[in-house]
């Protein structure tokens, strides 16, 4: 057997954490797959795996051969699929894992321009500001705000974030509008429930000071969406996503306070993918598609 099809049952042993998973996975008997990983180990001069009636796991050893068999892997089945890509169309399902404001205000949107390019593909849009997990999700790809924190996933810069401080014109008509951070004590904010750190407001005042304000109101929502609608209806001031503020300022639908003391930090909004799944020619062309529609100007900061 050839080392590539050796480190290939050895990644499957680590993953499916048995001899006999391993085996149904890649239709081999048990005993042909604790053969080779003995053959393995031989070969080696090294265990690699710790073996007990109850569990298997990897050695310090076995834990670092894994990661570069993951690696090469990897490389070759992308080098396949390098080639095929050139001779295939996009094709299939496609499932997407997006936020509900952005991916109703910007995804969703560019769904029909998309599938008239690729005929041949379908998509599947899940909608959720809760965090999943995308293999467990089943999510080919997902648009996601902030930094990578999972060295197991790829990420793809789209645009960057930012946030303002708004409300709509109906408020101000009845509330007035703060022209001071300090102001913001005497109005109605809208909050949001799972997310208890996008609540915590920092200014900046005149004499160079930080002053740190913790919104809240009479609404608190689980979603951005909710949040946006309520501050269209005129309910209150919220901090909300430059790509909600965007259009409906232009359209005269809200309008950004406290400009002179509030400027927010640009987080990165990235489509990432697993590393285990090679990118396939589906995800390639969406991500592609995406990076065109949000670059060099992301179509919320387009005049």
């Amino acid at each position: 057997m050839d080392r590539t099809a050796e480190m290939a049952i050895f990644a499957k042993v680590v993953e499916e954490e048995s001899f006999s998973g391993a085996a149904r996975s890649m239709r081999l008997t048990p005993s042909a797959v604790s053969k080779q990983i003995s053959r393995l180990e031989d070969r080696l001069g090294a265990r690699l795996l710790n073996r007990t009636t109850r569990r298997l796991s990897t050695t310090e050893e076995g834990a670092a051969f894994y990661q570069s068999c993951v690696r090469i892997l990897d490389e070759i089945e992308e080098a396949e699929t390098a080639v095929s890509r050139l001779h295939s169309a996009p094709r299939g399902t496609l499932r997407v894992n997006c936020g509900v404001a952005f991916g109703r205000h910007q995804i969703t949107p560019l769904i029909p321009e998309f599938l008239s390019r690729y005929p041949e593909l379908g998509v599947e849009i899940t909608q959720t500001d809760a965090l999943v997990d995308l293999v467990e999700e089943g999510a080919d790809v997902a648009i996601r705000f902030g930094y990578l924190r999972d060295s197991s996933m790829v990420a793809r810069q789209l645009a960057v974030s930012r946030r303002a401080i708004c409300c709509a014109p109906s408020y101000i008509e009845q509330h007035g509008e703060p022209k001071t951070p300090q102001e913001l004590a005497d109005h109605n904010c809208i909050t949001f429930a799972n997310f208890g750190h996008l609540n915590d407001w920092t200014f900046r005042l005149q004499n160079g000071d930080e002053f740190p304000f913790r919104a809240s109101g009479n609404f608190i929502a689980n979603n951005g969406e909710t949040v946006f609608e309520m501050v269209l209806a005129g309910l209150g001031i919220a901090r909300m996503a430059e790509f909600l503020v965007g259009p409906s300022a232009r359209s005269g639908k809200l309008v950004r306070i406290l400009k002179p003391y509030y400027r927010d930090l640009e987080v990165p909004i990235n489509a990432i993918y697993p590393t285990r799944r090679h990118l396939s020619p589906k995800v390639r062309a969406f991500v592609d598609f995406l990076v065109e529609k949000f670059n060099p100007v992301p179509p919320w900061e387009a005049d």
